[in-house]
């Protein structure tokens, strides 16, 4: 054998392994793209339901939403019916009633502090150089000294 049949030998050894790894490599990326399809199928079998079902609980909770806010629009104005129903009953019946309670108190009072047995009594008083002190005048002068 000469130098270049040794070389030939050489080279066509390696295409060989050469191709057997490219083989090799090919059919793991056959057998990944195989398995990465089927997980895409299947995520999309999965999926498609999940967003329905989604879809429907935002549609649901949208309605609800809406329900919510008439609702809350309906107290707002049964509320401002209430204030406003409040403010007509004191301001109707509120002055009278007060007047009414003003004058039983006045009318007790100027006949439950005159009876015809007791003589009215005056109000002590006394003089200080020219200048008449009441009682509770009296107090407030001794509170100030003390």
């Amino acid at each position: 054998m000469s130098g270049g049949e040794v070389a030939g030998i050489l080279v066509a050894v390696f295409w060989a392994i050469l191709v057997s790894f490219l083989a090799v490599a090919l059919a793991r990326l056959a057998q990944t793209l195989r398995a990465t399809t089927k997980l895409v199928a299947d995520v999309t079998d999965q999926a498609v339901p999940l967003l329905a079902d989604a879809s429907a609980a935002v549609r649901s909770a949208q309605t609800q939403i809406d329900r919510v806010d008439a609702i809350a629009s309906d107290v707002q104005e049964v509320t401002s019916n209430a204030s406003a129903l409040s403010t007509t009953v004191a301001s109707t019946f509120g002055g009278p009633l007060v007047k009414v309670a003003a004058f039983g108190y006045g009318v007790r009072r100027a006949l439950g502090g005159r009876r015809e047995d007791v003589p009215v009594r005056e109000p002590r008083r006394t003089v200080i150089v020219g200048r008449t002190v009441s009682r509770r005048e009296k107090r407030s002068a001794r509170g100030k000294r003390d």
